[in-house]
């Protein structure tokens, strides 16, 4: 059997946690807290980062920090998980469907200014499979209109935005603030868990008393006032000290992990290439721009048949992939509240974007095997 998913355990994560409960201190904001910030914003050079309970938490937070209220209008791809849309809608908002682009599920930059009304407020963008939107244009577009940018990059630790002169700067660093994950199926894994990361000077603040469930109990802690109170909006935002520490068990070995999913990226690249030079499917687009960082591996099929096909015989050999997200605008949540406007590219990749099993310890040979497997269906 080759699943879709197997979470890796570096081998610390026990031992972490051990420690953790040692210290008498696990309801969080410990020293495993504190230490994996500590490394995002050394690493990555992010101004400020908050540990959370999920990256579906750390979008929440988002719209806490920006002040979303009932009848403010929110930009957010509709191909993507619900998360990404729900955090708004939870605070009243009007969320605005934007389409993918053609070559890549990627948000769709060149549409944004045709959503944008006197009610907009806030453009989120997901980098999707890790790959980076065209962060500067929309980052143009947000100035031009006063607007707020959220990076879900629930897909993109360890990617890069590419700039014409080659330098790279992290996803996440870019927009005004950005929602991590480490949910069980992303790179490095916290069971779940996730990330805000704060890179305006303006929020750092009022997020540690949002994630403080609208206390300064964090100031309290470290010494700066003699007792903490209620002094605005927040919940319970913040991960135990029992995820914190196996986080860090999987930080410490992230290069070792990112190497390994990169060149299982590569293999199944290596062995589907001429399967896509027939135009019976279509590889990753990866532009210039963005880099790799071995998060997923999709393909995409003509249509929904073959898809359907390959997904079945795929399962007859006790392999399991499956498709992605169902387009939010069709959803039946938000079916009645769409404004009506086609989405092909949104509809395209919900119909055929097919994902390969990934994960660390996914043999060579079973990616072979998971291609050979394609291409006898395809043949």
């Amino acid at each position: 059997m080759i699943p879709f998913n197997k979470p890796f355990l570096t081998g610390q994560e026990t031992e972490y946690i051990k420690q953790a409960v040692a210290s008498g201190k696990i309801s969080g904001n410990g020293i495993f807290t504190q230490r994996c910030q500590s490394f995002f914003e050394e690493r990555y050079g992010f101004k400020k980062t908050l540990l959370t309970s999920s990256g579906t938490d750390a979008l929440e937070m988002a719209a806490l920090l920006l002040n979303i209220n009932p009848g403010d209008e929110v930009i957010v791809p509709a191909y993507t998980f619900v998360s990404t849309a729900n955090a708004f809608v939870l605070r009243g908002a009007k969320v605005v469907f934007a389409d993918s682009s053609a070559h890549h599920p990627n948000l769709n930059a060149n549409l944004l200014e045709s959503l944008i009304t006197p009610r907009t407020k806030v453009i989120v963008v997901v980098h999707y499979a890790g790959v980076a939107c065209d962060m500067p244009q929309i980052m143009a577009i947000a100035d031009k209109y006063n607007l707020f940018v959220v990076e879900d990059a629930a897909h993109a630790l360890d990617s890069y935005y590419i700039g014409p002169d080659r330098t790279k700067k992290p996803l996440g660093s870019l927009g005004h603030l950005a929602a991590f994950s480490f949910h069980e199926t992303k790179n490095i894994i916290a069971g779940e868990g996730g990330m805000l990361v704060i890179n305006e000077e303006q929020f750092i603040n009022r997020a540690e008393i949002i994630w403080e469930k609208g206390t300064n109990r964090a100031a309290f802690f470290r010494g700066e006032m003699n007792k903490y109170e209620w002094v605005d909006v927040g919940s319970s935002f913040l991960p135990s000290e029992i995820t914190a520490a196996f986080l860090w068990a999987q930080l410490e070995n992230l290069d070792g992990i990112q190497k390994r999913r990169k060149a299982i990226w590569g293999i199944y690249q290596d062995c589907l290439k001429d399967i896509a030079q027939s135009g019976k499917l279509q590889l990753p687009f990866i532009p210039e721009s963005a880099t790799n960082n071995g998060f997923m591996y999709y393909v995409l099929c003509q249509n929904t048949e073959q898809r359907t096909n390959i997904i079945r015989h795929l399962g007859q050999k006790n392999i399991l992939a499956v498709f992605h997200y169902l387009a939010l605008h069709k959803s039946p949540f938000f079916r009645e509240k769409h404004d009506g406007r086609e989405l092909p590219y949104a509809d395209l990749y919900t119909d055929t974007l097919l994902r390969l099993p990934f994960y660390y310890e996914l043999r060579d040979e079973e990616i072979e095997c998971i291609c050979h497997q394609i291409k006898q269906v395809l043949a």
